[in-house]
């Protein structure tokens, strides 16, 4: 039985957006989100496995703008919409839709390919690394305090319809993603995202609610949740939150856990650093949990190396090993630092540290230590001190973190 893989057809899109929801569990979507899907697909951008008229795989590479230490915002493909037939597995359709994808990503000039992994274990043979986590937690508002800094009397806070409130929200949203690795720059459509609220998705909470956190009349933050009642203990479920000092950051926490008739909040997503760690009286009843999140590919070696800072100074050659996309094998020489205006170029000096393409993804966005790496067996240091200065200077001040899926 032969297959044909080839870029998706407009033509095609039902069929093919079929075959993802019938991979993935076979429960059709709202009208609203099978609306936001189609609007945000580039068929161009787009493969399909087709078994005569039946389509048995399929995967897309959004065009995304990834925020990186030093505050650059950087070209990557955001891979999403992966799935092979049931009937069709262990045949190389999915090895055969990730080779001619990130040759595609090569062709398109995005140095960088990522993607958040529903099976973690598959995607490392094809170079991505886990470079970020997300916190999540259920805040016991009945037994915890928040201790809100000092300042926060002078945030106004007022409710608004979330899609009145979204240009505003996203000017603040816009502002952040410089300064904190991880976080996608908003493409045309994609701030509608956000306000994704499908009733079925709801599991008995209300509709999206958003209040605004303003100081002289212009808004510094926003926070987007949901309530689900419950008598007197119900639950607070966040959605997103931004802000853009920490009286305004403070200001809306307060807010969320001063809601009547309430006694939980639920995180969904949030940065490994997130400050309300820091203000609440009882950590350990606020239930944390990590788990990984973004998944990062460097498909042009040297120009995602160059386009980012470095904490520290960096002179250094890695033996690179990657034969999935064998362009970027070799030795590769980074100079860099704090300033920006790093340079890695393919040499024939001696190499300071050994590892694969996958670790390079784990650390690219610095949440992920190379040293670890190396305490794992995954990178060799070769010349005394190369591990110690490599894995320092691709730290960041800022934990990175993936503020929406994908």
């Amino acid at each position: 039985m032969t297959t044909e893989l080839r870029v998706l057809r407009a033509s095609e899109w039902d069929d093919w957006f079929e075959a993802v929801e019938l991979d993935f569990g076979g429960l059709p979507e709202s009208a609203e989100e099978r609306e936001f899907d189609r609007a945000i697909t580039e068929p161009a951008r787009s493969l399909g496995v087709w078994d005569e008229d039946q389509c048995v795989g399929t995967a897309t590479a959004f065009p995304f703008r990834l925020s990186v230490p030093g505050g650059a915002v950087v070209p990557a493909a955001g891979v999403s919409l992966v799935s092979v037939a049931t009937t069709h597995r262990r045949r190389g359709i999915l090895t055969g839709m990730m080779r001619r994808q990130l040759h595609d990503v090569r062709e398109w000039g995005e140095p960088l390919a990522l993607l958040t992994a529903s099976e973690p274990a598959i995607y490392g043979r094809f170079g991505y690394g886990a470079a970020t986590q997300q916190l999540s937690a259920e805040i016991d508002t009945a037994r915890v305090r928040l201790e809100a800094p000092a300042g926060t009397d002078g945030v106004r806070l007022r409710f608004a319809k979330p899609a009145a409130a979204l240009d505003a929200c996203e000017t603040v949203y816009a502002r952040n993603v410089p300064a904190r690795p991880g976080m996608l720059a908003r493409r045309p459509y994609w701030d509608r995202m956000p306000l994704l609220d499908p009733e079925s998705d709801r599991e008995g909470a209300s509709p999206l609610r958003c209040v605004l956190a303003e100081r002289g009349g212009d808004v510094v933050g926003y926070a987007r949740f949901s309530f689900k009642p419950a008598g007197s203990d119900g639950t607070v479920v966040l959605r997103d939150l931004e802000a853009l000092d920490p009286a305004a950051y403070a200001a809306l926490w307060r807010f969320l856990f001063d809601i009547d008739l309430t006694s939980k909040i639920r995180v969904r997503n949030r940065p490994l650093d997130d400050a309300w760690q820091h203000l609440v009286s009882d950590i350990r009843r606020c239930d944390v949990r990590l788990r990984d999140a973004l998944y990062v590919r460097l498909v042009g070696l040297g120009e995602a190396l160059e386009a980012r800072a470095y904490l520290a100074p960096v002179d250094v050659v890695f033996e690179v090993s990657d034969p999935f996309c064998p362009w970027n094998e070799g030795r590769w020489r980074l100079t860099g630092d704090a300033k920006g205006g790093a340079a890695c170029k393919r040499t024939d000096e001696a190499a300071d540290l050994a590892l694969s393409v996958r670790e390079l993804g784990a650390a690219y966005l610095g949440g992920v230590s190379l040293a670890s790496l190396a305490a794992a067996g995954r990178v060799r240091e070769l010349r005394p001190g190369a591990l110690a200065e490599a894995s320092v200077a691709f730290g960041s001040t800022t934990v990175p973190w993936l503020s929406h899926a994908f």
